[in-house]
């Protein structure tokens, strides 16, 4: 099999994996994911296979939605790449990126590092700016019934990885305590030129909801 027909039967996975998945966490966002890992890839040396099947698995199981394990996404992804036939040392490095990707408070050290993971974790992050970001971040609010913004709940910036994981607080305050953050902890020349643009949209929009939520 070659990576080409690799690569559509893990689109086709993936798609059918997640064809009920919650708006913010879907094929679409894998699909943005896929496509900025991509255009990052083309300024970074790395094993574009790595990339691609990273990008494309990185969410088939995301802990948010799995009471919290992080296990569950890589070993589904694992499961199927080994069904594909896929070198083992490839698998694992898609294992790792899959555990290592997400946010997590980014109060903790990551303890796993390569030039795949940098790049596919500031293409996820990419998608959580910008226009597409703000978006993702009401629909995910929406679903967990939290809401939109309370002036008597302060954001928290020091929250460890089980407290971020757990919190409920308004969707509002998830722009201070992960999205306006994302900019400086890009990993790649071409996350940090593409974050410049989004957060300037996620200034503009958080100064203008507050202009309007006290007129």
């Amino acid at each position: 099999m070659n990576e080409q027909e690799i690569i559509l039967k893990t689109v086709d996975f993936v798609k059918e994996k997640l064809q009920n998945a919650e708006a913010g966490h879907d094929w679409f966002h894998i699909e943005r994911v896929w496509k900025l890992s991509k255009k990052i890839a083309e300024t970074e040396e790395s094993n574009l296979l790595v990339v691609e099947l990273a990008a494309l698995l990185h969410d088939i199981a995301d802990s948010k939605f799995n009471d919290g394990d992080e296990l569950i996404g890589p070993a589904i992804a694992s499961s199927f790449l080994t069904s594909l036939l896929i070198d083992e040392k490839i698998i694992k490095e898609v294992r790792q990126i899959i555990l290592n990707i997400s946010f997590k408070g980014g109060n903790f050290n990551q303890t796993y590092s390569s030039s795949e993971l940098s790049i596919v974790q500031d293409a996820d992050r990419l998608d959580a700016m910008g226009a597409i970001g703000v978006a993702r971040a009401f629909n995910y609010g929406g679903f967990k019934n939290r809401p939109l913004y309370d002036p008597d709940i302060s954001p928290n910036l020091h929250m460890d990885k089980e407290a971020y994981k757990k919190s409920t607080a308004p969707t509002l305050n998830h722009f201070y305590e992960k999205l306006f953050l994302l900019k400086d902890k890009m990993n790649t020349k071409t996350g940090r030129i593409l974050a410049e643009e989004r957060h300037n949209f996620l200034e503009q929009f958080v100064n203008q909801f507050l202009k309007e939520w006290n007129p």
